[in-house]
């Protein structure tokens, strides 16, 4: 739809008939101006361009603890064990009785069934908390593994962070993020870091996720493939903004 828009809106661009000195009329020059910003205007409002125009981001520098300093006062950090056990103390009370969902294991004919009803239970019954409004921000490891001379920063590679807590296993997990991420580090910068890729030195990032919990399974309960009767708790974050942090 966006497409046949973009062909409407280009046609109005067109000129259709001009004075007879070869310009064109007032009217014609507010009516494409105007085309021209309407077309900008739904460009930036869809989901394609948006994303693209939020891949590349700065490439700060400091201890996590300066996240403190550039997110809004509204945004839950959930990076330390004891601030992510507080969130799902508000969202979820208490944690699940692992040892009597997982039974004898992935074997036992009714442990699937547990895990399903343990999910919906919990869905149920966090339906009106205010917290699933909150916007939180949580870290995956990254790597920086190629430069991209277009943008002058560095390609972004991802991992999933695990979080023990009380409540079991905590990986966060995300939605709607772009593939192509990029740090761009400030001039300087760039040059130190560009030195010690070539020469094969692994450069490590906190990838810093913001955003809010989805309105459904905005936490998924199961086990750990890694270690048996583990619990693993994932909350599902719809994401908003994504930062870079150079692991210093």
């Amino acid at each position: 739809m966006l497409d046949e828009l973009t062909r409407f809106l280009q046609s109005c661009l067109t000129p259709k008939s001009t004075s007879a000195s070869g310009r064109l009329s007032t009217p014609q020059v507010t009516a494409q101006a105007f085309s021209l910003t309407l077309l900008m205007t739904l460009l930036w409002l869809s989901p394609g361009w948006s994303q693209d125009a939020n891949t590349v981001r700065p490439l700060l520098t400091g201890p996590l603890s300066r996240l403190t300093t550039i997110f809004p006062g509204n945004t839950h950090l959930l990076i330390e064990t004891k601030a992510i056990e507080v969130f799902l103390d508000t969202l979820d009370g208490s944690p699940p009785d692992w040892a009597t969902v997982y039974g004898h294991g992935h074997h036992d004919p009714g442990h699937d069934d547990r895990l399903f009803a343990l999910n919906r239970e919990r869905d149920a019954k966090r339906e009106e908390n205010p917290a699933l409004q909150w916007r939180v921000a949580f870290v995956w490891s990254g790597e920086l593994s190629g430069y991209d001379p277009k943008t002058g920063g560095f390609s972004v590679a991802l991992g999933p962070k695990f979080n023990p807590t009380r409540w079991g296993v905590v990986r966060f997990k995300y939605e709607d993020l772009p593939s192509n991420l990029i740090a761009a580090p400030n001039p300087r910068q760039r040059t130190k870091l560009r030195k010690q890729f070539e020469k094969g030195q692994k450069i490590e990032v906190h990838v810093v996720m913001t955003g809010r919990l989805i309105p459904n399974e905005s936490i998924i309960y199961d086990f750990s493939h890694d270690q048996e009767g583990l619990g693993l708790i994932m909350p599902v974050v719809r994401i908003e903004r994504v930062d870079y942090l150079l692991v210093r």
